[in-house]
């Protein structure tokens, strides 16, 4: 479980490093500027964060579900071998991803502006200003993500099932909380991420106002990576405790 946690983890400092910087620079500066292969590098990174991020939190619930339904056999099935593949197996469909997502985008000609209105390089955002007929790359854009992170999703959502049935046959409560607990906070992100990425690309990409644009992007490129750390870092018994204590510190004042 650690091992994917640190996966997490890198990605999450990935994905908001490849937005953040740069936004916050442009704002410092007081401009808006970015190069065409700068665009480009930011699309491809940032699509391969976020879809290495739901491929490993995919494994995460194979891993769950094997420690839970399981147990026996996790030392056998989840050994460092195999993990080391499933996590080169996740990041390696997501720069697969990622380069095909990109390339598809960036072949279309640009003619119509050079102005995206967005804090970033985000694909809805740069078919807008593309002067060929975009309506087909969005149609397989959609269907190609659509089927991937639908399939990582009903793996985590039979895997969940399984864990439940089997949650539900542990004769002590203490056990039954347990693992409860263990998957709570997995469960936390991907519904976070599963839910802020579905608003994003599942709303018009034509005729949506500008603010709301830039809400949703923020939801799904930005919140996810942050609150990550602290849903994990919520079982931590001491990090809890020192929270409650500045919570107090706070409503003393």
């Amino acid at each position: 479980m650690y091992f994917f946690l640190l996966n997490l983890s890198i990605l999450d400092i990935g994905s908001t490093s490849v937005i953040v910087p740069k936004s916050m620079a442009n704002s410092i500066l007081n401009t808006r500027l970015i190069s065409y292969s700068g665009c480009v590098t930011q699309v491809f990174l940032v699509l391969f964060f976020i879809a290495a991020d739901l491929s490993i939190l995919t494994i995460m619930a194979y891993d769950r579900y094997i420690a839970i339904c399981k147990p026996l056999h996790y030392a056998t099935v989840m050994n460092r071998r195999a993990c080391l593949q499933m996590a080169a197996a996740a990041w390696s469909t997501a720069l697969l991803y990622s380069a095909l997502h990109t390339g598809n985008t960036f072949r279309l000609p640009f003619c119509h502006s050079n102005i995206v209105n967005q804090f970033f390089c985000e694909i809805p955002q740069l078919l807008r200003i593309s002067c060929s007929e975009v309506f087909t790359s969005e149609i397989q854009i959609l269907i190609f993500g659509a089927c991937l992170s639908a399939g990582c999703i009903v793996f985590i959502f039979v895997s969940y099932i399984q864990i439940f049935s089997t949650v539900l046959r542990i004769p002590s409560e203490q056990g039954w909380h347990k693992a409860i607990s263990t998957c709570l906070p997995h469960r936390t992100v991907v519904f976070l991420l599963g839910s802020t990425g579905i608003i994003a690309y599942m709303k018009p990409t034509s005729g949506s106002p500008l603010a709301l644009d830039l809400m949703v992007s923020v939801l799904y490129s930005l919140i996810p990576p942050m609150m990550n750390p602290v849903i994990y870092s919520m079982r931590n018994k001491d990090i809890k405790a020192a929270l409650w204590k500045l919570v107090r510190l706070k409503w003393l004042f």
